[in-house]
C-alpha cells in the first residue's frame, strides 16, 4: 500500500494542511489547529502566536492547549506552549499593576495613611505595600472592604467644613 504525499511538503507521512488563509485563525476549528501545529508553516504560527497573545485565555489559546495536551506535535509545540504561558504571564502582570493602581487611589480617597488603611482593612502593611507594588493582588472581598473604607472617609470628609472654625480670640487675663 502506498500512501499519496502530502502536497506541500512531499512527505507520505503527514496529511496535508487544509488552509484557513482566508479566515482569521479566531474562528478556525481544533482540527484546523491541531494540523496546522502538525504540518503548518511558520506564517500560520506566527497567526497562531498573534491570536494568542491577543487573548491569552481566548478561544485560539485553549485550541492550542487542548491540542498539546493530547499531543504533542513536534516542532513548533513548545514554542507555542511558551508564547501561551508568556501571553498569560504578562496578562497577569498587567492586571496586578491595575489593580495596583486602583489601590492607590482608594487610599488616596480616603484621605489615610497607609498604615492606618492597612490596619483599617486588617492587613500588615507590607501585605498592602505589595498590592501596591503589583506583586500580589487582594481578593475580591478585601477589594470590597477597601472600597467601603475609602468611600466611607472620602464621605466623611467631604460633610467636613472646607475651612476651619474661627479662632474665639484668647481672653485677657
Amino acid at each position: 500500500m502506498t500512501l499519496a504525499p502530502d502536497r506541500r511538503h512531499g512527505s507520505p507521512h503527514r496529511p496535508p494542511v487544509r488552509r484557513n488563509v482566508e479566515r482569521p485563525v479566531e474562528v478556525w476549528p481544533t482540527s484546523a489547529i491541531r494540523s496546522a501545529l502538525e504540518g503548518g508553516d511558520i506564517t500560520t504560527w506566527k497567526q497562531i502566536a498573534v491570536a494568542i497573545k491577543r487573548d491569552p485565555y481566548g478561544r485560539t489559546a485553549r485550541q492550542v492547549e487542548e491540542v498539546l495536551e493530547n499531543s504533542r506535535p513536534y516542532g513548533i509545540s513548545k514554542a507555542l506552549a511558551e508564547v501561551l504561558d508568556r501571553a498569560r504571564d504578562h496578562l497577569e502582570a498587567n492586571e496586578r499593576a491595575e489593580v495596583a493602581r486602583h489601590v492607590r487611589l482608594l487610599i488616596e480617597r480616603s484621605g489615610l495613611k497607609m498604615a492606618e488603611f492597612a490596619s483599617r482593612i486588617g492587613v500588615p502593611a507590607d501585605e498592602l505595600g505589595a498590592y501596591l507594588a503589583a506583586t500580589t493582588s487582594p481578593s475580591a472581598s478585601l477589594m470590597i472592604r477597601m472600597r467601603r473604607l475609602s468611600d466611607r472617609f472620602a464621605k466623611a470628609r467631604t460633610q467636613q467644613p472646607s475651612q476651619p472654625p474661627p479662632q474665639r480670640p484668647a481672653r485677657g487675663h
